[in-house]
């Protein structure tokens, strides 16, 4: 019986704005969320006060097509307008 590669770990390829915050595709979802929150937490760019809430720098505010704070979960919706 042969595991059949769920689309969810499916090498994706990436935007280039997306590829400038992650680094070069193509990834699967899952490393690219991965590497998102990477680059967030290095960059300290979660709200303090409600740190399921970031706030893009420009890097960012190009991926999330907003300089405005995004909730976590908003998050991946705008990263999936990234990936092909």
């Amino acid at each position: 019986m042969t595991k059949k590669n769920s689309k969810f770990m499916q090498p994706m390829k990436l935007s280039d704005e997306l590829a400038d915050v992650v680094g070069k595709g193509p990834m699967p979802r899952t490393e690219v969320t991965k590497k998102l929150w990477e680059y967030i937490k290095k960059h300290k760019n979660q709200d303090p006060n409600n740190r399921r809430d970031i706030i893009p720098d420009e890097k960012l505010a190009k991926v999330f097509g907003t300089k405005k704070a995004v909730n976590m979960f908003q998050m991946t919706k705008l990263v999936n307008n990234h990936l092909s």
